[in-house]
């Protein structure tokens, strides 16, 4: 099933922020869509929950350096 959340993050300055989390994202199984935004503070992603979980697209943000806000 298909699946959107936004997660408010901090830690994304500029647009190589959003483009590194981005490829990181993308290399998930499952992943479909991915808009990252370093003025928003916050990274919007489709993803097939029956493939991967939220729980491992946050484990990849968190482990690319940002702050999940919760």
């Amino acid at each position: 099933m298909i699946e959107s959340v936004s997660l408010p993050v901090t830690g994304m300055k500029c647009g190589g922020c959003e483009s590194n989390v981005t490829n990181k994202l993308k290399a998930i199984d499952g992943v479909i869509g991915i808009k990252a935004s370093s003025k928003d503070n916050e990274i919007n992603i489709e993803f097939d929950n029956e493939t991967t979980s939220l729980e491992m697209i946050k484990d990849v943000i968190v482990e690319a350096g940002f702050t999940l806000v919760e």
